[in-house]
């Protein structure tokens, strides 16, 4: 109604001679409008396509979830140690809720049985020692992720993460922080490299000592649904009676069935004296 409107009012003062001009002015400002629209809706259509879960390896995404945005995330580990009985992990959950676009809570809880820790998860709360017998224990998770940089050139976006875990059941009664910075770049062919740094204090009946992890992967998209990647990533202590380097190297893929929903499997395979032979890691990543 509003164009026909203005329309009569451009016939009317500008006469016959007017009318054809008028006509195609409003054409084409209604097409640029159109169009604008068009890519603004193109352009929110395939952020919400993006769904970057923590899980999917060892390097945590570079990115938070976003304002008033839910991603649950689930996942099962096994680890086969070299001397003492193999570890299951389970289930892992972690859910993350945006606060805004740059910040989000994070709230989880996990259950280990086995003769060692969980230390191929990269939300772990750290990896005692391998000892004799065989454990039971249990963690609460809480804390936050905020975004620090966003790419430019050779700026990497990054993200910062700060986490304390409780248990809720088992011998230990101390709780554990962890800190991560993580940091990446997306190059020209959609290939991301990110890297990270773990730093993570570690309790035991004996003593008490630091952990370092860094990690470097490089994602690789197969097509719109189907992704790679291959990482490297070690758990070095500081300060332990006995000091260990723990290494892996870890191949994985995710398939995003839908754009709300991911599936991924990751394998590894020790690389010093002190790693596990091996190691498996299935899990899922639902937003909502």
């Amino acid at each position: 109604m509003r164009r026909l409107l203005l329309l009569t009012v451009a016939l009317l003062a500008q006469g016959p001679s007017g009318a054809t001009t008028a006509i195609a002015q409003m054409d084409e400002s209604q097409i640029e409008v159109e169009e604008a629209v068009a890519e603004e809706f193109e352009a929110e259509e395939e952020e919400a396509e993006e769904l970057e879960t923590d899980r999917d390896a060892f390097t945590p995404a570079t990115s938070t979830v976003g304002r008033c945005v839910t991603v649950f995330e689930s996942s099962y580990s096994f680890i086969d140690n070299r001397d003492v009985a193999e570890t299951h992990s389970f289930p892992e959950i972690l859910i993350r809720r945006g606060l805004s676009d740059r910040l989000e809570l994070r709230f989880g809880w996990n259950y280990e049985v086995g003769g060692a820790g969980d230390l191929v998860s990269g939300n772990a709360g750290g990896e005692a020692p391998a000892g004799g017998e065989l454990e039971r224990e249990s963690q609460l998770l809480y804390g936050f992720k905020a975004s620090v940089t966003e790419q430019d050139r050779w700026l990497p976006r990054s993200a910062m993460i700060v986490q304390g875990f409780t248990p809720t059941s088992g011998e230990s009664n101390d709780t554990d922080l962890l800190a991560t910075y993580t940091f990446g770049w997306e190059l020209a062919n959609r290939w991301r490299l990110d890297s990270s740094i773990h730093y993570v204090t570690e309790h035991t009946a004996e003593n008490a000592f630091n952990l370092w992890a860094p990690s470097v992967v490089l994602r690789i998209p197969i097509n719109e649904r189907w992704h790679a990647h291959a990482e490297y990533f070690s758990i070095n202590s500081q300060g332990a009676e006995a000091e260990f380097t723990r290494a892996f190297l870890s191949p994985g893929m995710h398939c995003l069935v839908t754009e709300n929903l991911e599936l991924g499997a990751r394998l590894g395979w020790g690389m010093t004296d002190d790693a596990p032979n091996f190691f498996s890691n299935i899990g899922v990543g639902w937003r909502f």
